[in-house]
């Protein structure tokens, strides 16, 4: 049994098999394909376009369009809506001129969601950036899969979010945060998502989804209490012992200290962009959805649309309570300043309501733990499909609990790794950063790639998706990823330095260098040795024991083929 690859020696053939553009029977031949020899056909007679992309069975796609939406809000919102504001209008200087970044972020989003929508819908498997970026550039082959894996346990790494959800739980558990209870806690968190998304899968997607569902009813709730207060509505008044907020009080108290300094404008504008981060998540695990082209159509748009409405509500709902100059000079979150001016001097000292609100940021963060968690394992177990990397056998499959443990346990083990070894400071900050800058550079070159896509050379990929974002929507967002690759390249300012004693473009010289190490990667393993010692690689496709396909790499002689 095998679909070992007659293209295998076209200039145009993919990595990935794909069947853009053929009828649904056409998907149906090459799925049943794999089944010749005994398989079991779980098409069913109304196999549509892209819903078994990679002969997937069909009681293994449980996502639906409530999971797809919650993984990407989970992803997107985590801490930062309660934290970041206070950031941002330091770097704005204004109320007015925050709002202007917070809706700039919002397009960028919208222009990465529809980039992100027209190639899920074309190419419907689990992978979302190293699916797309394989079947763009085909040529030398297995290369960019080289690359990829070798970032990966890298970007995986939750380790910042490990340790915020540390602290908030002990700060909510009223215990004072040592470095040993934080990551203890951490570890524990990490420990639990492992099992969840590696073992209980079922009861993982539930408590993931409650947990979106918790995290919007609370913005909800905040926003709520934020407006009614800026209506002047009975029972919703600032303490008049604190700061009148006045931002909305006139046009020009809106716009007052705008800093329209580019350094100043460009920095607030970076952290709002990173904010949005997250709208590709559930493009890593389309090969687990119902009727994927369909799913990612309606939950990409939906969750999105909830990020900007919950950034845009939940700041106004700030700067309706708390005064700008209390924002800035405090040191505190700002959801902690809203409590306490709408709720009461004690709120936020009083045992309880720190309690409160340090259990609310602590399940935000898990449930932002769990959709990254959910979609890496997704992600590791996609490179063991392709029969790249070493154990693919065991990371492409789902045994012993029907979910890809093995293939979550390497973000696991990456991220407690860093969460238990790395000290405070420059080397933990280092490996944050490290984590970020890689998915940039993808973003960046797969853009750039989609660009190609509609070009005339690149006529004979032919793409033509169910769903395609307008050219000037995906030229935005290119140069949006190129914003994030370059700015981190300059000299940043005094008072924003990236570290203390490290340069600060060292982990973009090292991300580099990790690259590298996946190209020599692929040139040993690829074209290096099979030279030497006579052989090709080709590829066979195989059904596993629990009826998902992969690819086993074949050596076939030279001398035998000829």
């Amino acid at each position: 049994m095998s679909t070992s690859g007659q293209e295998a020696g076209t200039e145009n053939s993919p990595l990935l098999r794909r069947h853009v553009g053929h009828q649904p029977d056409s998907i149906y031949q090459a799925t049943s394909s794999l089944l010749e020899d005994g398989g079991t056909d779980t098409l069913g007679p109304r196999a549509s376009f892209g819903a078994h992309f990679d002969a997937i069975p069909v009681e293994k796609r449980r996502l639906g369009v409530m999971s797809a939406v919650m993984l990407i809000f989970n992803r997107v919102i985590g801490t930062g809506i309660f934290a970041s504001p206070s950031f941002i209008l330091r770097s704005s200087g204004s109320v007015g001129l925050t709002f202007v970044m917070w809706i700039l972020g919002s397009l960028v989003a919208a222009a990465g969601t529809a980039v992100y929508i027209e190639l899920g819908t074309g190419l419907p498997r689990s992978g979302a950036e190293k699916t797309y970026l394989e079947f763009i550039f085909r040529r030398p082959k297995y290369l960019v899969t080289c690359i990829f894996a070798i970032y990966v346990p890298i970007t995986g790494i939750s380790a910042a979010a490990g340790l915020v959800f540390g602290e908030y739980a002990i700060a909510a558990l009223d215990l004072a945060p040592t470095a040993f209870n934080v990551r203890a806690a951490a570890f524990i968190c990490l420990t639990s998502c492992l099992i969840l998304h590696g073992a209980l899968l079922d009861l993982g997607l539930r408590i993931q989804n409650a947990l979106g569902i918790f995290k919007f009813v609370v913005i909800f709730l905040v926003a709520g209490s934020g407006i009614l207060s800026l209506l002047k509505f009975p029972g919703f008044a600032v303490g008049p012992e604190f700061d009148p907020p006045l931002s909305f009080s006139s046009w020009d108290s809106f716009w007052e200290g705008s800093d329209v300094g580019p350094t100043a404008f460009v920095t607030g504008m970076f952290n709002v962009i990173w904010s949005y981060i997250g709208y590709s998540n559930a493009n890593y695990a389309l090969s687990e959805t119902r009727d994927p082209v369909r799913t990612i159509k309606r939950a990409a748009p939906l969750a999105m649309f909830f990020v900007a409405c919950s950034y845009i509500f939940i700041n106004i709902a700030y700067f309706a309570v708390v005064s700008k100059q209390d924002i800035l000079g405090s040191g505190t979150v700002a959801a902690a300043l809203f409590f306490r001016n709408l709720y009461g001097p004690a709120t936020a000292r009083a045992s309880f309501s720190h309690t409160i609100l340090s259990a609310i940021i602590a399940l935000s963060t898990l449930g932002n733990i769990l959709s990254v968690f959910f979609t890496q394992g997704r992600l590791v177990q996609e490179l063991g499909r392709e029969g790249v990397v070493p154990f693919s056998s065991l990371f492409a499959s789902n045994k012993p609990f029907g979910a890809p443990l093995a293939g979550t346990s390497v973000q696991y083990l990456s991220t407690i790794i860093v969460v238990l070894a790395a000290p405070p400071g420059d080397a933990y900050l280092f490996i944050v950063n490290l984590a970020s800058y890689p998915m940039v550079m993808f973003n960046m070159v797969l853009t750039g790639g989609l660009l190609l896509l509609y070009t005339a050379p690149f006529k004979a990929w032919d793409w033509n998706p169910p769903f395609k974002a307008y050219k000037p929507v995906v030229v935005f967002f290119f140069l949006a990823n190129i914003f994030l690759a370059v700015i981190p390249l300059l000299p940043p300012n005094r008072g924003f330095e990236v570290y203390e004693h490290l340069p600060y473009w060292s982990h973009i010289v090292i991300s580099i260098a990790i690259g590298l190490l996946g190209i020599l990667y692929w040139f040993v393993f690829f074209k290096w040795i099979p030279q030497r010692r006579g052989y090709r690689l080709e590829q066979e496709t195989v059904l596993q024991d629990d009826g998902v396909s992969r690819t086993v790499l074949r050596k076939v002689q030279d001398d035998a083929a000829h």
